[in-house]
């Protein structure tokens, strides 16, 4: 493990100095790595700003990524110890996370426009994004992580019309709907949520100084962006400006100098929600949002900006241009962006009206086997969405927390000694170790790492049910590290439950209510079926076993009796593909 804790920042550090046998140890504390050692040392200081008059209301996050000198020079040298490499859409290419400032990482992702419950595609994204910020924390970084609330839109408007509501309290009383959504998916807070209404200031300011800069012009009351006055329009996407269209949230007007052209102010309309400005009342565009808010709370330079791919054009690339033009040493060093969720191989959208809300899925489904789901699939690649792949994410679930569970129940019974782990155990840990490790550093392939977890698991059945595992030496030790070690992963992935028990309970509901049956009927089959076998008629016993098993109640038979769990349905299983 030595020569992969030099290449990536090792996220066991803390957790071998428990596993004093452990190859590990040693070589986690002699590879420590610049980064470690400076943050002894104490906090570097930081110098001057690159666009001093960049709007700023308070920081919460602490976070600044200013540097001296003009800021063309890029990221900081990359610590030592730390070799995490992501793909960034703009290069469209892998590179090593090198941030701006050591020790501190600036993330901004695109949120929702909030006008009605989420649906999954929205869950990949802030599970995606949820992962990143789990593992840069676990890698030690101080993380400022916005995601902001667009509460101030044409689609808001329309829905509020639509039910006769104020768009403004519509979209708060959403924003408070997606947080429950989130909390249900394990998705940490961010360390900050700015609303688009709460940021008026920002925004004009921006606008004023995109239009003071030459690259933006009114036309009665509405300000628009002119993208031949940015050379480098399309950069990211990788599109030519003469194949862009007006459309998709570029409104098609014959006023505009260039129909690629986008509002960043639109003037007030009857029965809209407006604010004053320079230019009269109005309302900003959808893109100049994320500008000033990313602005307002990381500066015009940071580390991270990220969303689902289908913000790559015309969102991102507009918020390229506006900053840029706003401050023209503005530069975000990773566009990380993930793939859609599909539905038949079409994208899932509320527009083409093939989506299921979070809400939906939750209803049928627990949300940790949801974010299992999400994971299984390398978050750039599509993931077509199908119940047999919930159905196969929560009964990998269940096995997962029901094997914890186990360990964790015999092992408290024991005084567990900490100073000896026999060397297989040790071996199982290691390799699992690296391979978390290696996964998550390259780009983040959890896929990779759910796989791995199958060998520790099974060592730990092993090591609870057979005989030659019952009857190894140090047994306990074994099984204390193996479930520590499982544990800590599964918090990275944001898949820890608050308690095995209640998580396994709550997995056997949810698969009650997708067979319509409740626990009572389940227990009589059992009843019935018991009978039937003691009195020799194995073929009614057989048809109890197959009837539940086809709506995906499996029965387990063992010397203390029958019990049941989870299962795939019987016709599922011919359509399950494998998780990775």
């Amino acid at each position: 493990m030595g020569s992969l804790l030099k290449l990536c920042k090792p996220f066991f550090l803390t957790r071998l100095s428990s596993l004093p046998n452990s190859p590990a140890t040693a070589a986690a504390t002699t590879h420590l790595g610049t980064r470690h050692r400076r943050a002894l040392a104490g906090p570097r200081k930081r110098r001057g700003s690159f666009c001093s008059s960049s709007p700023s209301p308070s920081r919460p996050c602490e976070y600044s990524s200013e540097r001296g000198g003009d800021g063309a020079d890029g990221p900081a040298p990359a610590p030592a110890a730390a070799e995490l490499r992501l793909f960034n859409t703009m290069s469209r290419k892998k590179e090593a996370f090198r941030p701006r400032v050591e020790g501190k990482v600036g993330m901004y992702v695109c949120g929702v426009t909030a006008y009605d419950l989420s649906h999954i595609g929205h869950a990949r994204v802030y599970v995606t994004f949820d992962v990143l910020y789990r593992y840069l924390k676990n890698l030690e970084y101080e993380v400022c992580y916005v995601r902001n609330f667009t509460d101030v839109d044409d689609k808001i408007i329309a829905r509020a019309n639509e039910l006769g509501e104020d768009p403004i309290s519509l979209s708060k009383r959403y924003c408070e709907e997606f947080r429950v959504d989130m909390m249900h998916l394990h998705c940490l807070p961010p360390s900050v949520e700015p609303r688009v209404s709460d940021h008026m200031p920002q925004i004009i300011d921006m606008i004023k100084k995109i239009l003071d800069n030459g690259c933006a012009y009114q036309i009665d009351g509405d300000v628009y962006f002119s993208v031949d006055k940015f050379p480098e329009y399309g950069q990211l996407s990788g599109r030519k400006l003469e194949d862009n269209r007006a459309g998709e949230r570029v409104a098609v007007d014959s006023r505009k100098k260039n129909p690629a052209d986008f509002a960043l102010w639109k003037s007030a309309k009857e029965g809209e929600p407006f604010w004053e400005s320079p230019w009269g009342p109005g309302r900003p565009g959808w893109h100049i949002e994320c500008s000033a808010m990313s602005a307002a709370y990381l500066g015009y330079s940071f580390d991270i900006h990220g969303g689902g791919m289908d913000l790559v054009f015309p969102h991102h690339e507009n918020e390229i241009a506006q900053s840029c033009a706003a401050c023209r040493k503005s530069n975000i060093s990773y566009w990380i962006h993930n793939g859609f969720v599909t539905v038949d191989s079409e994208k899932m959208s509320k527009s083409l009206g093939n989506f299921f809300t979070i809400r939906q899925v939750i209803e049928l489904y627990h949300p940790l086997a949801l974010r299992l789901f999400l994971l299984g699939t390398h978050y750039r690649s599509p993931i077509n969405y199908a119940d047999v792949q919930l159905e196969s994410a929560s009964e990998r679930m269940y096995y997962i927390y029901q094997t914890l569970y186990d360990c964790e129940n015999v092992v408290s019974q024991h005084a567990v000694r900490q100073d000896n782990i026999p060397s297989d155990a040790l071996e199982c840990i290691t390799k699992f170790e690296n391979e978390f490790v290696a996964s998550m550093s390259d780009d983040l392939h959890t896929p990779v790492i759910l796989a791995a977890l199958s060998d520790p698991l099974k060592n730990i059945n092993d090591l609870l049910h057979t005989r030659k595992g019952r009857k190894q030496q140090l047994r306990m030790e074994s099984l204390a590290a193996l479930e520590k070690v499982i544990r800590n992963v599964l918090t990275v992935l944001g898949l820890l439950p608050g308690g095995y028990l209640e998580v396994l309970q709550q997995l056997r509901e949810k698969a009650l209510k997708r067979a319509k049956l409740t626990e009572e009927v389940v227990l009589q089959k059992i009843g019935e079926r018991t009978a039937a076998r003691n009195a020799k008629e194995y073929d009614k016993s057989d048809a109890i076993r197959k009837d539940l098993a086809a709506v995906g109640i499996a029965l387990m038979d063992s010397p203390n009796g029958t019990t049941w769990r989870p299962s795939v349905p019987l016709a599922m299983q011919e359509q399950m593909a494998p998780m990775t």
